[in-house]
């Protein structure tokens, strides 16, 4: 146990996983002080048995969860869900501190690109054999990055992807509707070109928003160097290939929007999201979650969203979840009802109503022949690029995007050769797995 913890503990307060994460969270609501939701009483007349659940705060979720928890307890009266919840920046410092006391949560909820660093500390158990067969067979695609050596350690309940989002009212100006927004990459550049504005060196409008902190570094790595015809990393998850001929052609491509073509910058109008919402840039790539951010912050923003644009013959889009892990600590009784717990939790209606009130899309396939979900025009195209939306596997997510940071950094601010900044991304992400897989 204080191995384990240690290793945690090490990984938690040296790499920040935390801060590296931000651009993953949701945005619209900040974290609050660390409270504790009140699970449903349950009438003591048999032993009852109690199980905590801890997640990072955020209001919509936290509502929700009290409200199916309430609805399990009243159907299972001999057990109780604590649940407890903290402020993000520094929910996985208080997983850490209580898991070493030997007396922490049972059911984790974990950002899916820190699951193989919590499998590695020996902080999670296996998914029992009937959760695991669910998520092979019947969840999204993208939720098998999380299968780590042939198992399983965690089940979603809802999922993201990426796509397009666009100014209505920007098109329209520039001759274009709604029926021209581009579904390839090359028309994609051609028309953010003609919608970018200039006057002199100062950047009045974008054509699209070019944000490598945001959510640009997942649709460069892994959607561009896919859609090159790469992978940015082997099968087996082992061997990083960034710098393959393929990656490397991405990776120029990604850097000429901003240095050749000039169709957008980082930082402009502080970063991407209020970019697009200020209406100062024609499209902008974003995660499913936004929807609720746009929605209630934007009301005179004519917005539409469109799948990622196809490149060769390939569309796809970046997926990313959170999701929800067993402790190793939790045994017998406790452990019976935290799979009791997780089944109910994940199960097709609880993931119907996380969809509609969340904004995030139920994991599980199904959901891609939703119609209800479907007749919404702006959640359409996310729903329906779930079946090839792929996730990248992360050693340790905020390391990883931080070399590939740093590799646009080299050669945006000193000039550095593309090839070269690459080459030194994949060494340091190299070493992150061989050190990884080696323990």
């Amino acid at each position: 146990m204080k191995k384990y913890v240690a290793l945690l503990l090490m990984v938690v307060m040296s790499f920040g996983l935390f801060a590296g994460c931000a651009s993953q969270a949701p945005a619209t609501e900040a974290p609050a002080a660390e409270t504790e939701a009140p699970a449903a009483e349950v009438e003591e007349t048999e032993e009852v048995v109690t199980i905590e659940y801890w997640q990072y705060f955020y209001e919509t979720k936290v509502n929700l969860l009290d409200e199916v928890i309430a609805e399990f307890e009243a159907a299972n009266p001999g057990i109780k869900v604590d649940h407890k919840h903290f402020p993000y920046d520094n929910y996985q410092q208080k997983l850490a501190a209580s898991i070493a006391t030997g007396k922490g949560p049972n059911i984790i909820n974990l950002y899916y690109g820190w699951v193989p660093k919590y499998v590695q500390s020996g902080v999670l158990q296996e998914l029992p054999a009937a959760l695991a067969t669910e998520v092979d067979s019947e969840f999204a695609p993208m939720v098998s990055v999380n299968k780590i050596e042939d198992k399983y350690y965690t089940i979603p309940i809802a999922v993201r992807t990426s796509a397009l989002f666009y100014n209505l009212d920007i098109l329209e100006a520039n001759g274009y509707t709604e029926a021209d927004v581009p579904q390839d990459l090359d028309t994609l550049v051609e028309m953010a070109e003609k919608m970018t504005i200039w006057d002199g060196d100062e950047l009045i409008q974008e054509g699209m928003t070019w944000q490598p902190t945001g959510q640009y570094h997942s649709w460069l790595r892994p959607v561009l160097m896919t859609q090159f015809g790469g992978s940015p990393l082997s099968a087996d998850k082992k061997t990083a290939q960034w710098n393959s001929p393929e990656g490397l052609e991405a990776f120029e491509f990604f850097m000429g929007l901003t240095q050749d073509k000039k169709i957008g910058v980082t930082d402009f109008y502080t970063d991407d999201v209020n970019a697009f919402m200020s209406g100062k840039a024609a499209f902008h790539i974003d995660g499913s979650y936004r929807l609720g951010t746009l929605r209630k912050k934007a009301e005179d923003l004519n917005w539409g969203v469109a799948k990622l644009p196809a490149h060769n013959d390939i569309q796809t889009s970046f997926g990313s979840f959170w999701t929800n892990g067993i402790t190793a600590q939790t045994t017998g009784k406790e452990l019976e009802a935290s799979e009791k717990f997780l089944a109910y939790l994940t199960s097709e209606d609880v993931m119907k109503r996380w969809t509609n009130e969340i904004g995030e899309i139920g994991a599980r396939k199904s959901f891609t022949e939703d119609e209800e979900l479907l007749a919404d025009a702006a959640l359409r195209p996310f729903i329906e690029q779930l079946p090839t939306a792929i996730s990248y596997f992360y050693v340790d997510e905020s390391a990883d995007r931080q070399a590939l940071l740093d590799a646009i950094d080299q050669v945006m601010l000193n000039g550095m050769d593309p090839k070269e900044a690459l080459d030194q991304a994949n060494a340091t992400v190299q070493m992150m797995l061989d050190e990884y897989w080696a323990q």
